[in-house]
């Protein structure tokens, strides 16, 4: 059976503790830590015992990449992929998620697919890199990453595939796939409703089935071929207002893959807190 986890990001703004609680709640098979400022998601030790309260493998770890997250674990960009796979390796994770460099990360770019493959060889941890999207501004594209946005021209042994950025990108996420071949290792499970293109500006990572991506399709054909991967779902739920309507959500994309993926359908959730709460070990307030 492929395992399907759930992101952090999920749950954002909510503390990461609550990304253990909602992933056990909604029955996944694990979760994946983004790393942010939130030092939980730094902290090797507090991470394992989330793990361990939770009853929720930890599968993979996104090294912190973003904007909001320059200064976590210091400015050097190989510092910050080396001290994710170490991460990793301290929680049992087998994969490492990272971004391409932006464009004025220009030593780091130049090296970068030396580094992922020299990183990855030391610490046996998997490196996948994740495909992005083309920037504009003003109607004009500026070129964001290096060396590229596209990891299927990248001389990388293993690629993440998030939908929504396909999307965004105007990249058919099916003919994405298929061209990886064997180095998709990774999947970030979402979807997006048009590119840049047609005038969208946000990244949207809508619930898959939501938008315009083949999503289905994909998670199909991976099944069939009997992939080996992990599928980690990254969803926006910041609108919801009760744990009941992210919860919702969130059984709503896991059930979506596992019939995708031919795997039994989960069961439903009571709605309420009461029962909620009764499905987690020991008592969590």
């Amino acid at each position: 059976m492929i395992r399907i986890g759930m992101s952090t990001t999920c749950a954002y703004p909510l503390p990461t503790e609550q990304s253990f609680r909602l992933a056990k709640l909604a029955g996944y098979d694990g979760i994946e830590i983004m790393v942010t400022r939130d030092e939980v998601t730094q902290d090797a030790a507090a991470l394992r015992a989330l793990s361990e309260k939770y009853r929720m493998p930890i599968l993979s770890i996104h090294a912190p990449v973003l904007l909001l997250t320059h200064f976590v674990w210091g400015r050097d960009p190989r510092v910050k992929l080396e001290r994710s796979a170490e991460l990793a390796r301290a929680v049992g994770a087998s994969t490492v998620v990272v971004h391409p460099p932006f464009r004025w990360q220009a030593e780091y770019a130049l090296d970068f697919l030396a580094i992922v493959r020299e990183i990855s060889a030391q610490t046996r941890i998997e490196i996948a890199v994740e495909n992005m999207f083309p920037w504009k501004f003003g109607g004009r594209s500026v070129k964001a990453y290096s060396p590229g946005w596209d990891p299927t021209l990248m001389d990388c042994d293993a690629v993440t595939l998030d939908f929504s950025h396909c999307a965004l990108s105007g990249h058919d996420s099916l003919a994405m796939a298929s061209t990886l071949g064997a180095r998709l290792r990774h999947v970030h499970l979402c979807d997006g409703s048009g590119s840049m293109d047609e005038g969208k500006v946000f990244d949207e990572h809508l619930l898959p089935g939501r938008g315009s991506e083949p999503v289905a399709e994909v998670l199909g054909m991976l099944a069939q071929g009997r992939w080996d991967g992990r599928i980690v779902a990254e969803v926006n739920t910041r609108k919801c207002r009760t744990e009941e309507e992210r919860l919702a959500l969130l059984v709503e994309t896991l059930a979506f893959a596992r019939l995708h993926t031919r795997q039994a359908r989960p069961r439903r959730f009571p709605r309420s807190r009461r029962a909620l709460e009764a499905l987690l070990p020991g008592r969590h307030h």
